[in-house]
């Protein structure tokens, strides 16, 4: 049975997939369980814009999310949209200041774990010591902790903190914050983000001594990663990975994200 073909203008078809992309993206959050109740956020820039992006509102379940159920927002907080719902304060706060002040950042999202904030807490933040980590080598930005991010001046020191190349950065005390190109690279940084976290929890349980690794092999390692490492020859190397990434989700739950 053939389906019958539409025509959607371009920058309307690109907004749709990346609606459904970061609709997919909260959804395999509250599936991981990386998800924090009603709070924190994920977003993505609208394709040709650089003003607007997409963000949940707030109240709305991780698991709840659809791709129709984003909202459409500017820089200043203003909903492009006719809607009701709000967004989260602190949402606003740390996810206009990155879109505003980094061009590469297409996709911000940012998670409270109980990984991610134990590894916040802690004085020296996260060790490079395994392959997940070594992703992040040298290339981890801290933002000191000033309370809820509700006090928009705090935009400033944010991105200040962040820096033009960082991908990664660890809000102390609070949480962990990816950016990427896409929802895909964003996503999967910080998924790997996390498990490093969760790694060297589980090493600093054990007592034991960790495996020395040379500055030489962790640099190494970090290029490896930033080029794509096994999906290498791939135009866009988290394509593969994020595909496989939505197959688990759609097995669970069906196509009712993308709605």
């Amino acid at each position: 049975m053939s389906m019958k073909k539409t025509n959607i203008p371009v920058s309307e078809a690109s907004e749709r997939e990346v609606r459904q992309d970061l609709a997919a993206a909260y959804r395999l959050f509250a599936l991981f369980g990386m998800d924090d109740a009603i709070y924190t956020h994920l977003s993505v820039r609208v394709p040709g814009r650089h003003d607007h992006f997409l963000i949940n509102p707030f109240g709305v379940l991780f698991s709840e999310v659809t791709a129709s159920s984003l909202l459409k927002i500017d820089l200043n907080g203003g909903k492009i949209d006719d809607r009701k719902e709000e967004v989260n304060a602190a949402g606003f706060t740390i996810h206009s200041a990155i879109h505003a002040a980094r061009p590469d950042a297409a996709c911000v999202m940012h998670t409270h774990t109980v990984g991610g904030v134990a590894v916040a807490s802690l004085r020296d933040g996260l060790q490079t010591t395994n392959q997940w980590a070594l992703q992040f080598y040298d290339r981890v930005a801290y933002h000191n902790f000033e309370g809820l991010a509700l006090d928009l001046d705090e935009r400033e020191r944010l991105v200040q903190s962040f820096g033009r190349e960082a991908k990664a950065m660890i809000l102390r005390n609070h949480g962990l914050l990816t950016v990427g190109r896409s929802v895909a690279e964003a996503f999967i940084l910080m998924f790997n983000l996390e498990r490093a976290c969760r790694v060297q929890l589980a090493i600093q349980a054990s007592g034991q001594e960790v495996s020395p690794l040379s500055p030489e092999v962790c640099e190494k390692t970090a290029r490896q990663f930033e080029k794509g490492g096994a999906n290498a020859s791939q135009v866009s190397p988290h394509a593969r990975e994020w595909s496989s990434f939505k197959r688990r989700l759609e097995a669970v739950s069906g196509l009712d994200y993308r709605a």
